[in-house]
């Protein structure tokens, strides 16, 4: 009593008898022990027992009740509620398993140190059932096994230093930095693996953690406990790779993978052929395996064979080992459908245990890699990397999705977690579905890095030529000459640009229909036209861009030094090779009918029609035009939308660390003012 503590009690209950377990705990505390009704509000300084035949789940600090909905026997309360608690608690919410049969809890103590909580687990010497307290500490993921009677003390004292007014003694600023760069050092020496590039507020969180578990007061000293401890060393490797995972996690997320990729992927590719899929950062393989499970039933819709290899790689080779052997809690009831969870896996000897089946297995290659230093695999359709760009600094993030791009296949996917984008990388991949952050590999941002020249093709004069007779060399000059006058001559204002619609080479005199826009200098053909040309612009290069024939817009009036004058606009899209860009001419020159004013040239041509029609035809055309041009404006208004909303997740998830820095803060203030 007077910890400052909420405890919540969830025990497996006989759903038809009334629970005597609020008067037997009563019996033991001076706290108020209550048994919970729906809504609820948590208080401090209270024990909540569950009712029977109920799950229970916090939100916003409120117990809400639930019917069961799994079979009896299927039933994981305990996860169920830890689940809850991680996401509604965050780093606040502490896990204790005690005694009791199978494996519940397991699931629910990821989820809680994912979101950086603190986990216990009773000592099986001290237990009557061992199997709930063995299976959670099997995960690596409990910081402390304990019998019953040393778990208060150890709690208090993490909670008085974690989460009370005896923080860790982090030093403000460089030196918190400086002596980070120690710790990574520690952690580079033992474990080969660079964290220095990782957000620093994220890895400086599990480090506060580590020390609370230890009850280490200053940054300093806790370093010189990782000198000492090779233990300590890998428990903190550990605790930093840590993140929440499950099967088919974010359902919405993996029915638009389904959906939108690999029903694509597979419609694509002629039977029999090759299909290949890395998951970077697999953890325990849970996302792996469900990736495969989808290649699988797609495959069966199709009633063709495939090779499906699934490459799944994680740093931490604990994780690989428990993925290797594809052996889960039975609690994965909860993520998995009764239908898949009967097809795809089997009950394992041992109390409450699941393992994949061998023909999802035989899909998937598991390894230990390093994605920032390691040589990655290519020539993939798929990388589903979820979860991990969050954790990285920008440098780091800059460098993992050109190497994404870089792997895939033309028009390969990318599935990233629900928190993630492709940052500024915009040339390099298209949003197929931005709620479900599924992208698809562009070709045209290889331009940005690669010179212009290497996308022309040059006339065989401009190549180094051969050693030949100097008659032929002379004779070869002249044709380069002429030709050379006669493209100035004759050939009209072009441009060469990519589907992005930037300007990769210009011909000729382009100065009457491009000008540079005011501001920021851009190569944007769309920013550059004058007036006038624009909408025609956009609506022909977007037409370009679906079919493989040239648009031919005529006639558009154009405003160049103060008049307008009527212009031809030509798009042609350039065949490419596989795996190159996608090119287009944007050719650009005087109207065939600019020999007469426009006035003068339409009540011509109304006269030789003997009518208004040709006119009507003209107005209804650059009403059709402009319809057109509203249509583009409107999905690049719904695009740009999106973008900010992925940004203001951003800036959200930046609010509340900084929220959290405000807390560390006001605690240091009322110290001092004690003080």
């Amino acid at each position: 009593s007077g910890s400052g503590m909420a405890f919540i009690i969830v025990q497996h209950l006989a759903p038809d008898h009334k629970s005597i377990l609020t008067d037997l705990i009563g019996r033991y505390t001076k706290m108020r022990v209550v048994e919970v009704e729906d809504g609820m509000v948590v208080r401090p300084d209270c024990t909540y027992i569950i009712p029977p035949n109920h799950d229970m789940a916090i939100l916003n600090g409120t117990l809400n009740l639930l019917e069961f909905t799994a079979p009896r026997g299927q039933r994981m309360p305990v996860d169920f509620f830890f689940r809850s608690l991680a996401q509604d608690q965050h780093a606040r919410a502490i896990g204790i398993v005690l005694s009791g049969t199978g494996s519940d809890g397991t699931l629910g103590i990821r989820a809680i140190k994912g979101e950086g909580g603190m986990v216990m687990a009773q000592d099986f010497d001290s237990t009557q059932y061992d199997g709930m307290p063995r299976s959670a500490v099997a995960t690596g993921m409990v910081d402390y096994v304990l019998p019953p009677a040393e778990m208060p003390k150890r709690l208090i004292g993490y909670v008085d230093q974690a989460l009370g007014r005896h923080k860790p003694d982090m030093p403000p600023g460089p030196r918190i930095s400086d002596t980070l760069k120690k710790i990574f050092v520690i952690l580079r020496a033992q474990t080969g693996h660079d964290f220095s590039l990782y957000k620093q507020s994220t890895i400086g969180r599990r480090v506060e953690r580590r020390m609370a578990v230890h009850q280490i007061g200053d940054l300093g000293d806790y370093a010189r406990f990782l000198q000492q401890n090779a233990n300590e060393v890998d428990a903190l490797f550990h605790d930093l790779l840590i993140g929440v995972t499950s099967f088919f996690r974010d359902p919405e997320a993996f029915t638009a993978l389904q959906d939108e990729a690999i029903v694509r992927l597979l419609s694509a590719k002629p039977a029999g052929a090759a299909i290949r899929v890395w998951v970077p950062a697999c953890s325990t393989g849970e996302e792996a395996y469900s990736i495969a499970i989808l290649l699988q039933e797609r495959m069966d819709a199709l009633k063709s064979s495939f090779k499906l290899t699934v490459f799944a790689t994680d740093i931490d080779s604990h994780a690989i080992e428990q993925a290797r052997a594809g052996i889960y809690p039975a609690s994965i009831a909860a993520d998995v459908s009764p239908e898949r969870l009967k097809r795809y896996f089997t009950e394992e000897p041992g109390e409450g245990l699941l393992r994949v089946n061998k023909l999802i297995r035989d899909m998937l290659v598991f390894s230990v890699q390093d994605v920032i230093k390691d040589p990655p695999f290519s020539k993939l359709d798929l990388i589903s990397c979820r979860n991990l760009l969050i954790y990285m600094g920008p440098e780091l993030h800059d460098k993992l999705v050109p190497l994404f791009h870089y792997a895939l296949n033309p028009a390969g996917y990318l599935f990233l977690g629900t928190s993630e984008t492709i940052g500024e990388h915009l040339d390099l991949f298209a949003a197929l579905n931005r709620t479900a952050k599924l992208y698809q590999r562009k070709d045209s941002g290889i331009a940005h890095r690669l010179p212009t020249g290497q996308f022309l093709r040059l006339p065989a004069s401009k190549a180094t030529p051969p050693v030949r007779p100097a008659a032929r060399e002379a004779g070869a000059q002249l044709r380069d000459l002429t030709e050379r006058t006669l493209l100035r001559q004759f050939a009209p204002a072009s441009a060469l640009v990519n589907d992005r619609g930037d300007i990769l080479y210009l011909h000729g005199r382009t100065g009457d229909y491009l000008e540079p826009a005011a501001g920021e200098a851009d190569l944007s053909i769309l920013k550059m036209a004058r007036e006038g040309l624009r909408p025609g612009l956009t609506i022909a290069l977007r037409k370009a861009a679906t079919g493989n024939d040239a648009e031919i817009l005529s006639g558009l009036r154009v405003k160049t030094n103060g008049a307008y004058t009527r212009v031809d606009l030509r798009v042609q899209p350039l065949t490419a090779d596989a795996g190159e860009p996608r090119l287009y001419l944007v050719t650009l020159g005087p109207s065939a009918a600019a020999d007469a004013k426009p006035g003068r040239v339409a009540a011509g041509a109304r006269a030789k029609a003997g009518g208004p029609k040709p006119q009507l035809a003209l107005l209804q055309r650059q009403l059709r035009d402009k319809e057109e041009y509203l249509q583009s404006i409107v999905e690049e208004l719904e695009t740009t939308n999106e973008e900010l909303k992925s940004s203001n997740e951003e800036m959200q998830s930046i609010n509340e660390e900084m929220q959290s820095a405000n807390e560390e803060l006001e605690t240091s203030r009322e110290e001092l003012q004690s003080v």
